[in-house]
């Protein structure tokens, strides 16, 4: 089978030399709300796993910039599965031009976070953990309010409850936004929050300390463009102000019904998102637990070394209370049918070929067919090898390759109805008690994507 055919009916993990994804993985596509073609990657550890992390990534994050998260779940005998959310990453995308970050509506990816885990049912050792990352992270919560129980437990790094608008008041940023968004400019890019990703700079952008990471994620961003999202639409940002405003506004009713473990790891030098929301919200959860790292931006597990252990300390806490026994589970036979990668040798690709190594109508199988305290003190995990165990099949290599060229993509999601009104909360009135007159409106202060 020619490289190109594998690819058709198979996800792509991307690398570079610097950056390869972690042994023991396959890229796969699935199916979200829509029929829309979604990407996903899902290791496995070498032995019995203990269980199997969900990992969302925030906005903008494709599945590559997680290689070293997996690795460090794998060290500790996990199973992983990360996905991209739709609109990036190799998912599809809204809008023709795919630099523009867009979003329809909340109920679409949780549609599609859904599935991811139905698919997975049958699939993944349990028990199971969620992590999610900023808009994940938020994603991932409503998706336990709305009453998703088959996680033992769940940790979030800065959820995404409630974005810094600067200089802007909260209230004139939601009545600007949903303005735009009634009158049919929700897929208009938002001036104010101009974001060309190429031309990001570690002094000017990082939303981390650490450079060397931050290096790394950019050549891989230039190694293969077309996982890069731009400048939000006011489409994106009307959806991310109104999922935090949702989960805020529940005064206790859904969020008493969560039984889940969940700890919630914030920043203390956060650019981007309000850490006391996420304190508040913590504190309302039966099992909520609330860590704030001091120091640390926005993207903590791309920090230093320093700021990362704070959160693994955190992580193999939870893992230990929650997951004490070790489980055993027997990775599926090897057939003769393509994997989900395929071995190459860098070469350069144009735009065109690419878009042929990833088309729209794939044919995917029937998933009916079996097939604290800030400083934390660091344990690092103890491996333990069971030698009775026998060993996992060693896992194919995913491909290599190096994409120049930039182009947009002429299939993706069609445009839905008009979205009902949607009400507004004057968070000020309501924080206050007092009547908070309406101001002119006045476009949101810039903003990195979160």
């Amino acid at each position: 089978m020619s490289r190109i055919a594998a690819l058709s009916s198979t996800a792509p993990l991307m690398a570079i030399p610097e950056s390869r994804p972690p042994e023991g993985g396959v890229g796969e596509w699935f199916r979200g709300a829509g029929g829309l073609r979604l990407r996903l990657g899902f290791w496995q550890p070498k032995g019995p796993a203990r269980g199997t992390v969900f990992v969302s990534p925030g906005r903008s994050e494709p599945i590559e910039k997680y290689y070293e998260v997996v690795a460090d779940l794998l060290s500790r005998r996990f199973c992983v599965v990360v996905h991209d959310w739709r609109g990036q990453g190799l998912s599809a995308r809204l809008l023709p031009d795919r630099l523009k970050g867009h979003a329809r509506s909340t109920e679409e990816f949780l549609d599609d976070y859904q599935r991811l885990l139905d698919g997975f049912e049958d699939r993944a050792p349990k028990p199971w953990i969620m992590m999610g990352h900023s808009m994940g992270a938020a994603l991932n919560l409503s998706t336990l309010i709305k009453g998703e129980e088959r996680f033992g437990a769940a940790i979030f790094i800065n959820p995404m409850l409630r974005i810094k608008t600067g200089k802007h008041s909260l209230w004139s940023v939601s009545f600007q936004t949903d303005w735009k968004v009634r009158h049919g400019q929700g897929t208009d890019y938002v001036p104010e929050l101009f974001d060309d990703p190429f031309e990001h700079t570690f002094e000017d952008d990082a939303l981390c300390h650490d450079e060397h990471r931050y290096n790394i994620w950019r050549e891989q961003l230039f190694a293969c463009p077309h996982l890069a999202i731009g400048t939000p639409t006011w489409g994106w940002l009307n959806f991310a102000l109104k999922i935090g405003e949702t989960l805020l506004k529940d005064k206790g009713k859904l969020i008493k019904k969560v039984r889940t473990p969940v700890s919630i790891i914030c920043s203390g030098d956060d650019t981007l998102m309000m850490k006391q929301p996420s304190k508040m919200f913590a504190k309302k959860l039966p099992k909520g637990r609330y860590v704030e790292i001091a120091g640390a931006d926005h993207e903590i597990l791309m920090e230093l070394d320093e700021y990362r252990r704070p959160f693994w300390a955190e992580f193999d806490e939870m893992a230990e209370a929650t997951l004490p026994a070790p489980v055993t589970f027997a990775p599926p036979p090897v057939s003769d049918a393509p994997t989900s990668v395929v071995e190459a040798a860098p070469v350069p690709v144009s735009a065109e070929v690419f878009d042929s190594l990833v088309p729209e109508d794939v044919p995917l199988p029937d998933p009916a067919v079996e097939g604290p305290e800030d400083n934390l003190s660091v344990a690092p995990p103890v491996e333990v090898e069971d030698e009775s165990a026998e060993p996992a099949p060693d896992a194919p290599k995913p491909a290599l390759f190096v994409a120049y060229e930039l182009s947009d993509v002429p299939a993706y999601a069609p445009p839905l109805e008009p979205a009902e009104e949607i009400e507004i909360v004057d968070w000020e009135e309501a924080v206050s008690g007092e009547k908070v007159e309406p101001e002119a409106p006045a476009k949101p202060d810039g903003q990195q994507s979160a």
